[in-house]
């Protein structure tokens, strides 16, 4: 397998950019810096093994995390989609997006607001959570997440969505669809994507209202009703409304068995017909999660700040790789040899984006 060598330069140097962006090392006079760093980082990321392990610095890159700003982080990731962005004219297009959470699996004690108690097999006691949105356009084969950020424990899942929708205004154009599990479906949320004029498409858990109406509906029977709905926000009560479209007894090949599907949407004149293919592109962005997880860099910290440089460090080696090297080597040959290269260059103390071949041997 040989990659080119000025091509992985250049990538490393984009990683470089996002660590001193993020982190506020771009002064030359700092001890510590990108290039000093992403070694570390991605021997780590290639093994899966903690920074500790293959590293000295790993005091030195933590300390410095922790004073730096999670705001800082999620602009500095936002940078880099930009300069990928152009690439894929992203700003040009019409965009489907989907959310979703990931969770870290955290061990110990639970503390603090980043931390969210959960029991699972393993001695699992805790997760650190991130909300990423995705392009997921049929149109755009690489499905790129776009952004990313740490969920606290109390936050508003509303405000978080909108805050995301928000700055990604400058970097992708018209938003067809917003796709959501069931893990979404919010009255809240609802009436908030509603007032800011975002499409939605929600997958709605089958409660007692939504059992009825399949109940009365035949197979393969297709209908759409006007749902009202009111919720409390800040001791006064908040009305509005939405399209449920419910789906009946529909034959799904993969499992061969008939499914009931409901869901919820502010698109008038949505296609009933194509409605379960629309919600199932949601299914990448998952799929997109089980590839990060082979450059997972190991960790100990109870620190969010932490947690959530290291994840989105991890996103943007995906996203990179997917972007770039995607047809020429699979994503963990991608990060070993970006690692080597990074060594290679870190060793001839070469910081610039063009390199020799020469300068790699």
């Amino acid at each position: 397998m040989t990659l080119n060598p000025e091509k992985l330069a250049r990538t490393i140097r984009t990683l470089r950019i996002f660590i001193d962006r993020s982190l506020g090392l771009e002064d030359q006079n700092l001890r510590v810096a990108g290039f000093t760093l992403n070694p570390a980082l991605l021997e780590a990321s290639a093994y899966n093994t903690f920074i500790e392990t293959v590293s000295d610095k790993a005091d030195r890159l933590y300390d410095r995390v922790k004073e730096s700003d999670v705001e800082m982080m999620v602009w500095s990731y936002l940078d880099a989609i930009k300069a990928i962005s152009g690439r894929f004219q992203f700003s040009q297009k019409p965009i489907m997006l989907a959310f979703d959470y990931t969770d870290e699996e955290f061990y110990g004690n639970v503390q603090g607001f980043g931390i969210h108690g959960v029991k699972r097999e393993g001695a699992v006691t805790g997760a650190f959570r991130f909300l990423t949105c995705s392009v997921v356009s049929d149109d755009i084969p690489q499905k790129i997440p776009l952004i990313s950020v740490p969920i606290y424990l109390g936050h508003s899942m509303s405000k978080e969505i909108c805050y995301c929708l928000t700055l990604l205004r400058k970097v992708i154009g018209t938003i067809t669809l917003i796709i959501f599990d069931r893990g979404f479906y919010s009255k809240e949320l609802m009436y908030t994507l509603t007032n800011a004029e975002y499409p939605y498409l929600i997958f709605i858990p089958k409660n007692d209202q939504i059992k009825q109406e399949l109940e009365s509906m035949t197979r393969n029977e297709q209908k759409k009703i006007i749902y009202e709905f009111e919720f409390k926000d800040d001791k006064s009560t908040v009305k509005g409304q939405t399209y449920q479209a419910f789906l009946k007894q529909v034959f799904c090949k993969k499992i061969e068995r008939d499914l009931d599907w409901a869901f919820a949407t502010n698109v008038e004149d949505i296609e009933l017909d194509g409605i379960i293919k629309t919600y199932k592109k949601r299914w990448r962005i998952e799929t997109g999660f089980r590839v990060q997880d082979e450059a997972e860099i190991r960790c100990k910290s109870k620190e969010m700040n932490i947690r959530f440089f290291l994840f989105l460090y991890e996103q943007l080696l995906q996203t990179l790789w997917i972007c770039f090297f995607k047809e020429e080597v699979n994503f963990k040959g991608f990060i070993i040899e970006m690692s080597k290269t990074c060594n290679k260059l870190f060793e001839n103390g070469n910081k610039n984006t063009s390199v020799s071949s020469k300068a790699l041997r």
